[in-house]
């Protein structure tokens, strides 16, 4: 345990942030799935909406540094792939 009262402070402050991380990134995941999902069932117009919101709270995550800015991208970049590709089918 640390000894000095800021220390202990920063130690606190550092698992209130590990543990909203964690979360975000949880949510990230499952927003990803639920899309995944509304892919496989080609329902295009509910995946152009999902996509808007995944694509915001993934920006939004790697501008609060949760995820680096390269990930985001990727990630992104991913998913709108993969929903260009359905609609191209």
């Amino acid at each position: 345990m640390p000894i000095k009262k800021s220390s202990y402070k920063a130690l606190r402050k550092s698992k209130i942030k590990h543990l909203k991380n964690i979360a975000t990134k949880s949510a990230l995941k499952t927003l990803t799935k639920d899309f995944e999902k509304l892919l496989a069932g080609k329902k295009l117009d509910e995946a152009k909406k999902e996509l808007r919101v995944i694509v915001s709270k993934i920006g939004r995550a790697a501008s609060k540094g949760v995820i680096k800015k390269n990930t985001s991208s990727r990630k992104i970049s991913r998913l709108m792939k993969k929903l260009s590709a359905l609609a191209k089918t």
